[in-house]
C-alpha cells in the first residue's frame, strides 16, 4: 500500500462540521446540530462534551456556542499574514478618506479570505464580511494577488477551483482572465467591474514583501456610479498605493 497519502481521521472531519455549524447558528442544542450536520445525537453530544472540556465551546443551559478562545486563535492567524495593527489602521484610515468599504484579504486554498474590513460614511453594504472566502477571479483583491503569481499557478487555481459566473460580467474564460491579469500587472491595480456583486465596482492592489509571496491585498469598493474610471485614476489609486506601502514597510520591519 502507498504511504504517500496521509490517513484521514473522520472524527476530526465531524468536529470541523460541528464547529462550522455553531459558527453559522451562534448557538444550538444537540438535536438542532445533529439535524444540521446529519450525525447521530450521541455522536454530536460526545464531540460537544470533548470540545467543552478543551475550552473550545461553552454550554449555556441546553445550548452550546463557540468559546472566546476562537478570538485568540483568529488574532494569532491574522498576525501570520502581516503586521495586523498596521493593517487595521490603514484599512480604517482608507475607509475614512474615501467614504467607501475597504477590505484587506489574503490567499488561501485558491480563494481570497477577508481578514479586515472598515466602512466609510458613504458606504453601501457589501456582501463580504471578515472571515468570508470569495473567488479570486471575480474579486479585485483576488485578481491583484493572481497577477503576482506565475501563469502556471493561475492555471492550476482555475482548473482546481473553477471560474464561477457570479454576475453577467464575471470573467469565466482562462484566456480572458490571463489577459485581465496582464492589464492588472501593467497598471499596478485590479478592477472588479460588477463581476462579483451587481452594481458594485472595486479597485484592488497587492501587498507584497521582497523575495516573498504576496502577503495579501487591499481593496476599495463602492457603487458603480461613484467608482468611476476617473475617480479610480485621480484619487483612489494613489490613496490605495500609500496604504499598501505603509503595510509593506511596517511588515518588513516587524
Amino acid at each position: 500500500m502507498s504511504t504517500d497519502t496521509p490517513r484521514r481521521v473522520d472524527a476530526v472531519r465531524r468536529t470541523g462540521r460541528i464547529i462550522e455549524a455553531l459558527q453559522r447558528r451562534g448557538s444550538a442544542g444537540v438535536t438542532e446540530l445533529a439535524d444540521e450536520v446529519e450525525f447521530s445525537k450521541s455522536t454530536v453530544h460526545e464531540h460537544l462534551a470533548t470540545l467543552a472540556e478543551e475550552g473550545m465551546v461553552v454550554k449555556d443551559g441546553h445550548a452550546y456556542r463557540l468559546s472566546l478562545r476562537f478570538l485568540d486563535i483568529a488574532e494569532a492567524v491574522k498576525r501570520t499574514i502581516a503586521e495586523h495593527d498596521i493593517v487595521c489602521e490603514q484599512v480604517r484610515e482608507l475607509a475614512d478618506a474615501t467614504g467607501e468599504v475597504v477590505h484587506f484579504g489574503a490567499k488561501e486554498a485558491g480563494c481570497v479570505v477577508y481578514i479586515e474590513k472598515s466602512k466609510g460614511d458613504a458606504v453601501v453594504q457589501t456582501e463580504a464580511k471578515v472571515g468570508d472566502r470569495m473567488p479570486m477571479h471575480s474579486t479585485a483583491l483576488g485578481k491583484s494577488i493572481l497577477a503576482e503569481l506565475p501563469a502556471e499557478d493561475v492555471e492550476r487555481i482555475a482548473a482546481e477551483y473553477g471560474l464561477e459566473k457570479r454576475t453577467g460580467y464575471t470573467i469565466t474564460s482562462l484566456d480572458e482572465l490571463q489577459a485581465e491579469l496582464e492589464k492588472t500587472a501593467s497598471r499596478g491595480y485590479s478592477i472588479d467591474d460588477e463581476e462579483n456583486i451587481p452594481g458594485m465596482r472595486c479597485i484592488g492592489m497587492a501587498v507584497s514583501l521582497p523575495e516573498t509571496e504576496t502577503i495579501g491585498a487591499l481593496g476599495v469598493s463602492g457603487p458603480s456610479q461613484r467608482m468611476t474610471d476617473d475617480r479610480i485614476e485621480t484619487e483612489l489609486r494613489s490613496k490605495l498605493a500609500r496604504a499598501a506601502n505603509t503595510i509593506e514597510v511596517n511588515s518588513l520591519h516587524s
